[in-house]
C-alpha cells in the first residue's frame, strides 16, 4: 500500500469503498467470500453501489450466520464467487480501493480475483488507520465506535457488506472534510491519504502541519513565478490558521 507516483495524480474523493463478509478469517486457510458490498464515491459524494451474495461452495458456520445473518439457505441460490467477482472487477475498474481494516478485505479481494485471473493490485487505503490520526478523541477506532462517535448516518445492519461499505464510505468523506476544515488540506491525493496512514500515531499533527507548510511554500513559489519547492506534493491556500489533529466534528 505504499504510495507511488501514479497515486499522486489520483484524487482521494474518487474511490470505491468495499467490504466483504466471509466464511472465516483467512483465504490462505481455505476461507472464501460470501458477500461483497461496495460504494462508489465521485467528487466526494456517494454515487452508486454494488452488492451481491456469493456461493462459496462450502457451508458457513453457525458462528458466521449469527454474526452476519447470512444463512446457508440464502447462499444456496446465490451465484458462485467467480461469477460475482468478475462483475465486481468490471465495476471496480481502475479505481482506488478503500476499506475499514483494509488488511482483512484486501486478502479476500486479491484471493478471489486471482482465482479468476483478474487481480491487478489497485491502490488501497484504510479508514481505520486514517481515523487513528485524524479522529484521535474516539474511544477506539472500530467502525461501530466511529459511526456513533461521529454521528454518521446508519441505515443498515453491521456485518452486512453493503451496510458496512456505506458507513465506511461516509467515514472516508468525513475524514476528507475534517482535513479541509482543520488544515485546509483540500483537495488531497490518494497518495496523501496513504502517507497519512503511516504517520506517527502519537504525533499526527506533526505530519499534518508539515504537509500544510509544504503546501503554503508551493503556493508561494508558484505565486512568485518560481520553481516549486522540491519534494512538495500538495498545494495549500495561504492565510488559514492551523488546526489540531483529534476532535471529531460532533453530532
Amino acid at each position: 500500500m505504499s504510495p507511488n507516483p501514479d497515486t499522486e495524480l489520483l484524487p482521494a474523493h474518487d474511490v470505491v469503498v468495499l467490504d466483504f463478509e466471509t466464511t472465516g478469517l483467512s483465504p490462505a486457510r481455505g476461507d472464501r467470500a460470501i458477500e461483497i458490498g461496495a460504494v462508489r464515491i465521485i467528487g466526494g459524494r456517494i454515487t452508486d453501489h454494488f452488492s451481491e451474495l456469493m456461493n462459496p461452495g462450502m457451508p458457513v458456520s453457525s458462528f458466521i450466520t449469527g454474526l452476519t445473518g447470512i444463512t446457508n439457505a440464502m447462499l444456496s441460490g446465490a451465484p458462485p464467487c467467480g461469477e460475482v467477482m468478475a462483475r465486481f472487477s468490471d465495476y471496480l475498474g481502475d479505481s482506488p480501493v478503500v476499506a475499514h481494516n483494509i488488511r482483512f478485505d484486501e486478502l479476500f479481494l486479491e484471493a478471489e480475483l486471482r482465482r479468476i485471473r483478474r487481480w491487478h493490485d489497485p491502490p488501497r487505503a484504510c479508514t481505520m488507520e486514517c481515523a487513528r490520526r485524524v479522529i484521535t478523541d474516539a474511544h477506539n477506532h472500530r467502525l461501530g465506535t466511529l459511526v456513533q462517535h461521529c454521528c454518521i448516518p446508519n441505515e443498515g445492519t453491521f456485518h452486512r457488506a453493503l451496510a458496512d461499505a456505506d458507513m465506511t464510505a461516509r467515514l472516508w468523506i468525513l475524514l476528507l472534510e475534517n482535513l479541509k476544515r482543520q488544515y485546509d488540506l483540500d483537495p488531497v491525493s490518494f497518495a496523501f491519504m496513504q502517507r497519512l496512514m503511516k504517520a506517527n500515531r502519537k504525533k499526527p499533527e506533526l505530519f499534518l502541519e508539515t504537509e500544510r507548510a509544504a503546501r503554503f511554500a508551493r503556493d508561494l513559489s508558484l505565486e512568485k513565478g518560481l520553481e516549486p519547492v522540491p519534494g512538495v506534493r500538495e498545494a495549500i491556500r495561504p492565510g488559514v490558521p492551523s488546526g489540531e489533529a483529534g476532535p471529531s466534528p460532533g453530532c
